[in-house]
């Protein structure tokens, strides 16, 4: 059986339906599950049973500070080792993010999963489309963002779940693979056009300000995380592409352009354009 873990996320229930949709024996884990899910709470140790499983999918448990994700994975991983589990499968993230604030919890995560003893695969994605559509923020007249001219090599989050499902439904002919998963480089601007609006870029210091000053509910961790994948994608670092998504897939990606687009039409005030 496959166990997905973080399946009440966006990427988790994805990577869950599309291992249901292969008509793989899947199913997920969360701190609150679903119907027929498991509880795993990994800040809570006593409550990682793996037993049963033969792949588990790791989805990475961010959303906290670095040592804390790091603790989280390796107590997955040790239930793992201790129950038996044959594989594991951990979505990390795209080489071209190790400039990025968050890009450490992976990279020790990662070392975790090859110091396991457990055979495994890293699936190091690239940031989503639709997270480029939601940084996008609207103005009166179009929409401002921090990234310049710079464009980010986005995968719509569908295709990645469906690459994790593809790796999983056959691990062993994975085993050992370190795959590259991104998309095609798009710009603000570029969505901006799509929109049938203007594109005006602000400053990193007027960006930082505006997460710290104007967005409530953001975590300590959250406002330079948010920076880093601004500057990241500004100064060029995030637009490099790589084959292995597609040919995981064999097929086309989904186009990035369309999928940012629509995350960001949703948002616009007053409703879709």
């Amino acid at each position: 059986m496959i166990l997905v873990t973080g399946a009440n996320g966006s990427l988790g229930s994805a990577t869950l339906a599309a291992l249901r949709a292969r008509g793989a024996a899947a199913t997920g884990g969360s701190r609150t599950p679903g119907e027929g899910m498991r509880r795993l709470d990994f800040d809570d140790r006593a409550s990682l049973d793996f037993t049963g499983v033969s792949t588990l999918v790791l989805i990475s448990a961010g959303y906290a500070e670095d040592d804390q994700v790091v603790e989280r994975h390796a107590a997955a991983l040790d239930a793992a080792v201790r129950d038996g589990v044959h594989h594991v499968v951990y979505t990390s993230l795209t080489g071209a993010g190790d400039h990025l604030g968050f890009a450490l919890a992976h990279r020790a995560s990662e070392r975790l999963v090859r110091a396991s003893g457990l055979p495994w695969t890293i699936l190091r994605n690239g940031l989503y489309a639709e997270l480029f559509g939601a940084l996008l923020m609207w103005s009166d007249d179009g929409v401002e963002s921090a990234f310049g001219d710079g464009a980010l090599a986005a995968a719509a989050r569908e295709d990645l779940a469906e690459a994790a499902a593809i790796v999983a439904s056959d691990p062993a002919r994975h085993d050992g693979r370190t795959y590259d998963l991104v998309g095609t480089p798009i710009t603000a601007g570029q969505v901006a056009d799509r929109l049938g609006v203007r594109h005006r870029t602000i400053g990193l210091g007027e960006y930082r300000r505006r997460l710290l000053d104007d967005t409530p509910g953001l975590l300590p961790f959250q406002p330079p995380m948010l920076t880093s994948i601004a500057t990241g994608i500004r100064h060029g670092f995030l637009d490099g592409t790589a084959p292995d998504l597609v040919d995981l897939l064999d097929r086309p990606a989904r186009d990035p352009l369309a999928t940012a687009a629509a995350v960001a039409s949703a948002a616009r005030p007053g409703g879709r354009v």
